[in-house]
C-alpha cells in the first residue's frame, strides 16, 4: 500500500481576503478542517479567528498550531512527522490561496516529493478573480509579485513586461504594498504605450470592489483614488 493511503493528507486551506468576506468560503471547508489535528499558519491568532468563524462549535485548543515563518526546515519536520504519524495537517495563509505567492509552497513540495496526498481546497484568489474580470488574455499570463522598489528599476521592469506582453500577446500581472500604488500606477502611466492596457482590481470581494480596465491614454485622464487600498494590477500591450 502506497504512503498517500495510509499516512495523513495535506490540505492546503483558502483564506478570504476580506475579514467581512465569509461568504466566499464554501462550506465543505468545514469537513477538511474538522479532518486536521495540526495547522500551519503565518498568523495563528487570525487564522484561529477565521477558523471559528466558519465552524462556530470548533475547539480550537484541541488542535496543534506551528507558525509556516517562511517555511523553514523545523516547519517542515513538523509537517512530516504530523503525516507520517497519520495526522492530517492544514495550511492556511493570511489571504487567498496557499501555495500562490505564498510561503506555502515550500511545504507544499516537501510533501509532494515524500509522497503524500495533497489536497486542494477552493476559494477565492486574488490573482484568479482580477484576471477573470480584467477582459484580458486568460489563455497565457505570468505573475510577477512585488516589482523592485527602486523607480528606475521599478520603470525599467515595467517596460520590460510590456515587452512581454506585446510579445507574446499575454497578460503581466503584479502586486504593489497598498500606499505605493499611486507610485507604480503613475509610473506605469509614464513608460507604457498609450494603447496599452491596464487593469487596477482593488479590494476585492470587499464592499468596496473595483475593477478598471483601460487604455494607458485614458488612465492619464482620470484622478486616481487608490491610496493605502489592497490593489492587483495587470498590463497588456496593444495595438
Amino acid at each position: 500500500m502506497s504512503q498517500s493511503r495510509v499516512a495523513g493528507r495535506l490540505y492546503l486551506i483558502p483564506c478570504y481576503l476580506q475579514e467581512d468576506a465569509i461568504h466566499t468560503i464554501p462550506p465543505y471547508l468545514q469537513k477538511a478542517i474538522a479532518n486536521c489535528s495540526v495547522f500551519l499558519v503565518e498568523n495563528e491568532r487570525s487564522a484561529r479567528r477565521f477558523l471559528k468563524k466558519l465552524w462556530k462549535e470548533m475547539v480550537i485548543d484541541d488542535y496543534r498550531w506551528h507558525l509556516i515563518e517562511e517555511a523553514g526546515q523545523q516547519q517542515v519536520d513538523t509537517m512530516l512527522t504530523a503525516l507520517k504519524n497519520g495526522h492530517h495537517v492544514g495550511i492556511i495563509s493570511e489571504a487567498g490561496c496557499p501555495g500562490i505567492a505564498d510561503p506555502g509552497q515550500l511545504l507544499v513540495k516537501a510533501a509532494q516529493e515524500k509522497g503524500y496526498q495533497v489536497v486542494p481546497l477552493v476559494g477565492p484568489s486574488s490573482i484568479v478573480l482580477a484576471l477573470m474580470a480584467s477582459g484580458m488574455n486568460g489563455q497565457q499570463f505570468s505573475f510577477h509579485g512585488y516589482l523592485p522598489i527602486d523607480a528606475i528599476e521599478r520603470k525599467k521592469k515595467i517596460k520590460e513586461l510590456e515587452a512581454t506582453s506585446a510579445r507574446e500577446h499575454s497578460t503581466q500581472i503584479f502586486i504593489e504594498t497598498p500606499y505605493r500604488n499611486h507610485a507604480i500606477i503613475n509610473d506605469i502611466l509614464a513608460t507604457c504605450r498609450p494603447q496599452t492596457k491596464l487593469c487596477v482590481a482593488v479590494d476585492l470581494t470587499g464592499p468596496e470592489e473595483r475593477i478598471l480596465t483601460r487604455n494607458i491614454s485614458d488612465w492619464k485622464k482620470m484622478e486616481l483614488s487608490y491610496h493605502k487600498k489592497p490593489a492587483i494590477f495587470l498590463l497588456m500591450a496593444g495595438g
